[in-house]
């Protein structure tokens, strides 16, 4: 009796399925997504700006790159000694970056070189400490009452900022957000860059 092997039962090979995409629309995909994910975040999370000009020496300097928190100001609002990126009034379309000097509640007074402010915490005035700048010429006298949603924004590089004092006041809803890293270059990369404490500024 011999043995045999059994065997082995037909396989009808299946056709393979060609689930590959073209790759226009692989690309076309990958751009909507990231329209989708980018767009709403330089919208409202944050976005970049490359400073321009000399107004923030020595602060900031002319081409470095900057990422602005859009967020924060949603949800509190700007304290003084805080670097922020608003829409210049006489031209919404332009973009300024300078400093909070004063804050809703605040009366300000320039006289000289000097910054005064009166305010709750301090009825009777008090100069503001600014280590920020290096020098400031004297100028005439500006005093202003801030209300509700009014700042007064000054650059570091006083002598050569148009700012609050040639224009007036900032109100908030131009503002766009803080600087919150300074990403170039690379030498100078840092978080909150140029803040400072505004209780710290105006310690007695």
């Amino acid at each position: 009796m011999s043995a045999h092997s059994p065997e082995p039962s037909p396989v009808t090979p299946t056709p393979t399925e060609n689930t590959s995409e073209h790759p226009f629309l692989e690309i076309v995909r990958f751009a909507l997504l990231a329209i989708i994910i980018v767009l709403p975040i330089r919208m409202f999370v944050a976005q970049p700006f490359i400073v321009s000009g000399a107004s923030m020496d020595d602060t900031f300097h002319n081409g470095e790159y900057l990422i602005v928190d859009q967020l924060t100001y949603q949800f509190e609002s700007p304290e003084r000694g805080e670097v922020v990126v608003f829409r210049y009034p006489g031209d919404p379309k332009k973009f300024f970056i300078k400093r909070v000097i004063g804050v809703p509640g605040d009366t300000l007074t320039i006289d000289g070189d000097a910054v005064t402010i009166q305010n709750d915490e301090h009825p009777t005035g008090s100069r503001l400490q600014e280590p920020y700048i290096a020098t400031m010429s004297g100028s005439g006298r500006i005093v202003e009452q801030l209300g509700e949603g009014e700042y007064f924004v000054m650059g570091d590089n006083r002598d050569y900022s148009s700012d609050s004092r040639a224009w007036g006041i900032l109100t908030e809803d131009r503002i766009i957000g803080r600087a919150f890293v300074r990403l170039f270059p690379v030498t100078e990369l840092e978080a909150f860059p140029g803040a400072y404490d505004g209780d710290a500024l105006l310690a007695e």
